[in-house]
């Protein structure tokens, strides 16, 4: 027992993590900045002292076993609380977080968030931190948005949805509402149609959707009919640019259609379908330590929150979409 617990290091985990997440064995040794060998061997010494086979070997991709998922689920978890451990015990002797992440959604304004992350530095080199809290901004889609903070890769998020309830140890406050119109290039054969358009038309043209970044919850879709055919992108922004290059149509955030639609390189049209509006909110890890003991949050999380408090700020962060990183 003692053996197989000395091979299941931080390095032994993250090298699965690793090797899973790039799909090759030579994919991740580029990344770890080893030789394949070298990785391979690793990869059976970790076999060896568990008596398990985690990698199927008549695969030419890096295959997981049953075992293997298994370690590299429970692995992915035990990081995630080492992480957190060494971040409480920084944080109950200085206040601060070593590191705090913060999920956002794509729909999201971009230049508001990064106009906070300026003000946070900036506050923290008036306070003299030494050795501040490292901001990790990561995007997200929908549900992924939500599952980046209950998973524990986020201590924040920005703009959930509201149809999930927030389960225990899970903070939530409203952002506020946000309205989606039906837009298409002027050349899209849409943009000359007369009358509302129905769902039949719809169906006829291609939709432009942006992927759910969910890995484990169930993904959202929205606003799409059964068999219409689909172009998936990965963001909002990409989003707005494929519907500007007439690949396709579909709903797009007002506050991020409006520059497009006053430049003339988008239409907005009628639909019979009911407008859709969306219902945002942010929410964050409380402070529950070990044995569900109540602490304090971090002094960095406490920043974030002041600065969603103001009504300003919030209707910034779902309104202004303009500016040097928002087109």
């Amino acid at each position: 027992m003692t053996e197989r617990r000395n091979v299941l290091t931080p390095e032994a985990l993250a090298m699965m993590d690793t090797i899973a997440r790039t799909g090759s064995f030579a994919a991740a040794a580029r990344e770890l900045g080893k030789v394949p060998s070298a990785l391979t061997y690793n990869v059976r010494q970790l076999e060896d002292a568990l008596d398990v086979l985690l990698f199927d070997r008549s695969s030419r991709q890096a295959q997981l076993t049953a075992a293997g998922e298994e370690l590299l689920n429970e692995g992915r978890r035990l990081l995630a609380e080492m992480d957190a451990v060494a971040n409480r015990v920084r944080r109950v002797a200085t206040g601060w977080e070593t590191q705090l992440t913060v999920a956002v959604d794509t729909i999201i304004s971009q230049v508001t968030v990064f106009e906070l992350c300026e003000a946070f530095y900036s506050r923290c080199s008036e306070q003299g931190v030494e050795h501040g809290t490292r901001l990790r901004v990561r995007s997200e889609v929908l549900a992924g948005t939500w599952e980046a903070l209950l998973s524990g890769q986020a201590d924040l998020a920005i703009g959930v949805g509201t149809h999930a309830t927030p389960p225990a140890g899970i903070e939530f406050a409203l952002l506020g509402d946000i309205d989606f119109v039906f837009a298409v290039a002027p050349h899209h054969p849409l943009a000359n149609h007369q009358g509302p358009i129905s769902d039949a038309e719809l169906l006829r043209h291609r939709a432009v959707a942006v992927a759910d970044s969910a890995q484990r919850m169930t993904p959202i879709t929205v606003n799409l009919l059964p068999g219409q055919d689909v172009l998936t992108v990965a963001s909002t922004q990409a989003k707005i640019e494929a519907q500007i290059r007439c690949m396709g149509c579909g709903y797009i955030p007002e506050p991020m259609a409006r520059p497009h639609v006053e430049a003339g390189r988008l239409v907005v049209k009628e639909v019979e379908r009911a407008r859709p509006r969306a219902h945002m909110g942010y929410a964050w890890r409380s402070g529950t330590g070990g044995r569900g003991k109540r602490q304090p949050l971090g002094l960095a999380l406490q920043w974030w929150l002041s600065q969603l408090e103001s009504p300003a700020t919030r209707r910034a962060l779902l309104e202004r979409h303009s500016g040097p990183w928002g087109g």
